[in-house]
């Protein structure tokens, strides 16, 4: 088992990464992740399937949508359709995923987590990539130390 920093360097060291559930509303949190990653470079696709365009982007209604292939997912959606995501990840041979969680259930599912370890699928199951992406925003800083002290980062993938 990885420790926690381990699976975020090498979620991070990929390339090309969707984010399942960036919404129309731009103040959610897949929203702010979709951004993060874009501004740092990633190649980045947004996943809603009720939406053509968000952040000025194509939005894809799923992940064998995209033209691509994908190296991970960030899912943040309600923990009920992370099931689905992480079977469209097997499905598509993503080998990462990471489920967002701040404070709160966040995108986390069990079932999701257990599918993840069945089929080989690297799953970070809490943490936001806002708290590791450089640069990292003081909100940010404040929350990852936070998280760690109480307990609502997991320590081992």
């Amino acid at each position: 088992m990885a420790t926690m920093n381990q699976a975020v360097d090498d979620f991070l060291s990929q390339k090309t990464i969707a984010v399942a559930g960036v919404s129309r509303d731009e103040n959610q949190p897949a929203n702010f992740i979709y951004r993060k990653l874009r501004g740092a470079g990633y190649s980045v696709y947004p996943v809603n399937p009720n939406a053509k365009e968000l952040e000025g982007d194509r939005c894809y209604p799923d992940l064998g949508s995209i033209p691509e292939g994908l190296d991970g997912v960030v899912i943040a959606t309600h923990p009920k359709a992370a099931f689905d995501v992480v079977r469209e990840c097997a499905d598509a041979g993503v080998k990462r995923v990471w489920m967002h969680r701040s404070f709160g259930k966040g995108s986390v599912s069990k079932g999701a987590v257990e599918f993840c370890r069945e089929n080989g699928i690297a799953c970070i199951d809490g943490g936001c990539p806002m708290m590791y992406c450089p640069p990292v925003d003081m909100a940010h800083r404040c929350m990852r130390w936070v998280l760690s002290v109480t307990g609502g980062l997991p320590r081992k993938i």
